[in-house]
């Protein structure tokens, strides 16, 4: 896909990564849909900083904890831009519950953002699109359990069988893909010795830019032939199935 004039929505794209993923499709003459829940002053700030380039920047509030929720941003989406070509599953939810902490409330706390928002935000697009692109951010952590995070991780390796579903699915007008980072940036309040400390071995010594997660992004849009792969930009951390 040529990403010239092409419309994307980007959930979560305000911050973090998700803004990473925004300004890569911007540079790349993409017109941006940014959704987002709270970070309303983030959202203002980054369509400011893409007014440099030659894209539109529409910012859309949902908070995407129902199915008609969901429903609407892909159609209001459609109506601000005038159409939609690609959808960004990025808006996600981390919270460390180890197995015997995993009540109902606490999966299904992850597993709104993390599973049924893209899944019900999938299938809005493919009722409204017969053409398309959509990529899933997942995580490394799905080579392996972790048990340090069940109910993120539940969600995101099911995200991540969805994506190879959806791809069988809705081909050949539709492809899907997965990219799946390691560690990135630390959490809110935190710095990168915090990150250091938490992340693990990285074969490769060096910690994951958002900007290449970004990169990753933008190869899956534009390569015509991949539909339910997973890439996994993590310096290799997936390799080592801890």
């Amino acid at each position: 896909m040529e990403l010239k004039d092409k419309v994307a929505l980007v959930t979560g794209g305000a911050v973090r990564i998700g803004r990473a993923i925004c300004e890569a499709l911007a540079e790349s003459g993409a017109h941006v849909c940014v959704h987002y829940r709270s970070s309303e002053s983030e959202a203002e700030d980054l369509r400011e900083m893409l007014s440099r380039y030659e894209s539109r920047v529409y910012l859309l509030q949902a908070d995407l904890t129902s199915e008609q929720a969901c429903d609407q941003l892909v159609q209001e989406a459609w109506d601000v831009a005038g159409g939609l070509d690609i959808l960004v599953n990025n808006a996600s939810r981390f919270k460390k519950v180890s197995l015997e902490e995993s009540t109902a409330e606490a999966v299904d706390e992850e597993f709104w953002p993390n599973l049924y928002a893209p899944l019900h935000l999938m299938r809005a697009f493919a009722k409204r699109f017969q053409t398309g692109k959509m990529v899933n951010l997942l995580d490394r952590r799905i080579t392996s359990p972790d048990p340090s995070c069940v109910p993120y991780w539940l969600s995101k390796k099911a995200l991540s069988d969805l994506t190879q579903l959806a791809a069988l699915e809705w081909a050949p007008g539709i492809t899907v893909n997965g990219v799946a980072p390691g560690a990135v940036l630390p959490p809110p309040g935190k710095g990168e010795e915090y990150l250091k400390e938490q992340a693990g071995h990285v074969p490769l010594d060096r910690r994951v830019t958002p900007r290449e997660v970004a990169e990753a992004v933008l190869f899956v849009l534009r390569n015509d032939a991949l539909t339910g792969q997973i890439i996994y930009v993590d310096g290799g951390q997936h390799l080592k199935h801890w």
